[in-house]
């Protein structure tokens, strides 16, 4: 008897302990949280990355580039003077990249063309130019391709708009390299109009190769031999730039009357 009374002792004191333990469990307050919207970060990260907001930061980084070739005018380092303890194959890359970045702030390539002449002569010139062309138009594509294409494309209305955007969607290679052999449509305009149509990046960079080694050569030579202006060479590199401008204008005429007529 007495033990079963201890027993019930016991188990009384366990089961008032359990509770108490339950009660004080309950009259614990919550811990606080803070609400947070439904679906709040991943509107933020869809209106970050809409199209417009893209194309919003591409123009921002052009205005950039643009405001910071005005204030340091690079072009004016690269064609008067060179920093002396820079020479050879380093010389060669160093303006390679710089002229790649600098023609995708709009400086104008034939200046640069020039300046490669001059300061490295004809080879080393063209070898220079050339890989900063392909470079300043590799970057410039692929810019207007990742942050301009998705707002910019049912923009496309016009008859003209949807004539070039179709030759550069269904020609891509053709397109560009005639556009690269004929001068007259700006370079960095080429570049973004490729960027919003539906050329391939190969093709692109391909033709870009391709058609600017006539131009680039002619001014890179015409740079090089700036200080005999009646030399043979100069007079040569003066007509391979005049008649593929003239034949430009031309075909652009032309072209331009072809489309109005569809």
């Amino acid at each position: 008897m007495l033990d079963d009374a201890t027993t019930r002792s016991g188990g009384t004191a366990k089961a008032s302990s359990r509770a108490a333990a339950t009660e004080l469990a309950v009259a614990a307050p919550a811990a606080v949280t803070v609400p947070v919207p439904a679906g709040f970060a991943a509107r933020c990260t869809r209106t970050l990355l809409s199209p417009w907001s893209r194309l919003s930061l591409l123009l921002v980084l052009l205005a950039a580039a643009a405001s910071s070739v005005l204030l340091f005018e690079p072009q004016k380092l690269l064609a008067n003077g060179w920093p002396p303890h820079v020479a050879g194959p380093a010389a060669v890359v160093l303006f390679a990249v710089a002229y790649g970045l600098i023609t995708v702030a709009f400086v104008p390539r034939p200046l640069l063309n020039l300046a490669a002449g001059a300061l490295f002569g004809s080879e080393w010139g063209i070898g220079a130019a050339m890989a900063g062309t392909v470079l300043g138009a590799g970057i410039a594509f692929g810019l207007g391709r990742l942050l301009g294409q998705e707002a910019l494309r049912p923009l496309l209305r016009g008859r003209l708009l949807k004539a070039a955007d179709g030759q550069f969607s269904r020609h891509g290679f053709r397109s560009m390299l005639a556009v690269r052999l004929f001068p007259g449509v700006p370079f960095w305009a080429a570049n973004y109009a490729a960027a919003v149509s539906r050329m391939g990046y190969v093709p692109f960079l391909l033709a870009t190769a391709i058609g600017s080694i006539p131009n680039v050569a002619a001014y890179v030579v015409a740079g090089a031999r700036a200080s005999t202006p009646t030399s043979p060479a100069f007079l040569i590199a003066l007509a391979c730039i005049a008649l593929p401008a003239l034949a430009g204008a031309v075909v652009a005429w032309r072209k331009r009357h072809h489309l109005r007529g569809r």
